[in-house]
């Protein structure tokens, strides 16, 4: 796992259109239940500082997936069925960040005033794809993996 800066360290074009994809919110955050089953709820993911946030309700249920299991997946919002401007999705590990420090740089890089309720996850990432359908021209390479 590593952290959005690693990652874009690593393979800059992908990060970048990933950046892109993630901020024309909603995106999608997959978690598992205690059942096994999956759940998706609507984020708006923040990128700042090298790191990947995302803030939730203190009551959650996705908070508490990844509290309790940590392993999440992230999917960009679409424009339409055709999947027009491509799609981005990540994989990786959510832990809560109480640190005041991680609190001020999610706060300040986010494009809406976070609750001073809401709890902060960071976002690892193992794994990043995109896709297209021949309107946007895809990164290289278009996928990877944490080593």
């Amino acid at each position: 796992m590593v952290s959005w800066g690693e990652f874009a360290s690593e393979v800059p074009e992908l990060a970048t259109f990933g950046a892109g994809r993630l901020a024309g919110s909603p995106a999608y955050l997959a978690t598992i239940r205690a059942d096994g089953s999956p759940r998706v709820h609507p984020i708006s993911p923040i990128i700042g500082a090298g790191r990947l946030f995302v803030f939730m309700e203190p009551t959650s249920p996705k908070g508490r997936d990844l509290i309790e299991r940590g392993v999440y997946a992230i999917h960009n919002g679409v424009a339409d069925t055709f999947g027009t401007g491509g799609e981005f999705i990540i994989f990786g590990r959510g832990t809560v960040q109480e640190n005041p420090e991680s609190r001020i740089v999610a706060c300040d890089s986010a494009g809406y005033p976070p609750e001073d309720r809401y709890i902060l996850f960071e976002l690892a990432i193992s794994e990043a794809r995109s896709n297209s359908y021949g309107d946007v021209a895809l990164p290289s390479p278009r996928r990877w993996m944490a080593k």
